[in-house]
């Protein structure tokens, strides 16, 4: 992904460009870092906007980068998958 086309889509940069920075990362050294610094930036905004009732299409946002997150962290550091039962 090039770097303009993930600026393009930088809604919420409160927690995106972290999001976009672990998605993005190939090196196996650096990858674990920017997991857990998306997923510290993806927490602090949810209690950011814990009461916005606006908030709806943020969350869905969250959701998805969330789920991509679970999948990174699966397939690129050999995390369990957790749905498996």
């Amino acid at each position: 992904m090039e770097p303009s086309s993930s600026s393009s889509k930088i809604l919420y940069p409160e927690w995106q460009h972290e999001y976009f920075a672990a998605i993005v990362d190939l090196d196996p050294k650096t990858l674990f870092d920017r997991v857990t610094a998306a997923e510290t930036a993806i927490f602090n905004r949810l209690q950011a906007i814990s009461h916005d009732p606006n908030s709806h299409a943020e969350r869905q946002a969250i959701a998805d980068a969330v789920a991509g997150l679970r999948i990174l962290k699966r397939d690129n550091l050999g995390f369990p998958d957790w749905e498996k039962t």
